[in-house]
């Protein structure tokens, strides 16, 4: 993710009937390189973030995890539109279903778009033994520009998404 720091709009979820206390061990599953949207330096920085939130959470890296540990960012090209309309002319007259314009009445719309990236980061904790999804956190911004401070940004953003994990722990106070 190209952008993204303590404004990202997080959500999470996960299987109500997981006992989140039986596991203690995690490892990460390492994404295809060839469907990445971002740089393997950004997609190394989310990774390091993921293994310092785990390790501050008590869970310890391990070969053979209990946990899997996976993210997914995604990067699609959006566009916003908005228009305002400007009426010129004296006079008009309204009536019980609505306002009509004046003599000489004339208006132009203008059209402004801009162009922009919508970002998602995606990580997904997933029991190794039954490979089913026990707990997933969606981060999601717009990016209007490249980030300034991917070092510390990308770490704050990976902190947000996963403050949630595991389910029942109090969050961190700040």
């Amino acid at each position: 993710m190209t952008s993204c720091g303590p404004t990202i709009k997080v959500t999470s979820d996960y299987d109500k009937s997981a006992n989140f206390s039986q596991y203690k061990t995690f490892a990460l599953v390492k994404p295809d390189p060839s469907k990445q949207s971002i740089s393997q330096l950004n997609q190394n920085r989310i990774d390091n973030a993921i293994i310092a939130e785990m390790t501050k959470k008590g869970f310890t890296q391990a070969a053979d995890a209990d946990l899997l540990v996976n993210s997914v960012t995604i990067l699609k090209d959006k566009q916003s539109v908005s228009s305002n309309t400007n009426y010129y002319g004296y006079g008009g007259y309204y009536r019980p279903y609505g306002w009509g314009g004046g003599m000489g009445a004339t208006g132009y719309t203008t059209y402004n778009v801009q162009e922009y990236k919508d970002g998602s980061v995606i990580i997904e904790v997933v029991d190794a033994k039954t490979k089913n999804l026990l707990w997933e956190g969606i981060g999601n911004k717009e990016i209007d520009k490249p980030i300034k401070d991917p070092d510390t940004k990308i770490p704050l953003a990976v902190q947000k998404i996963m403050e949630s994990f595991p389910p029942g722990l109090a969050p961190a106070k700040k």
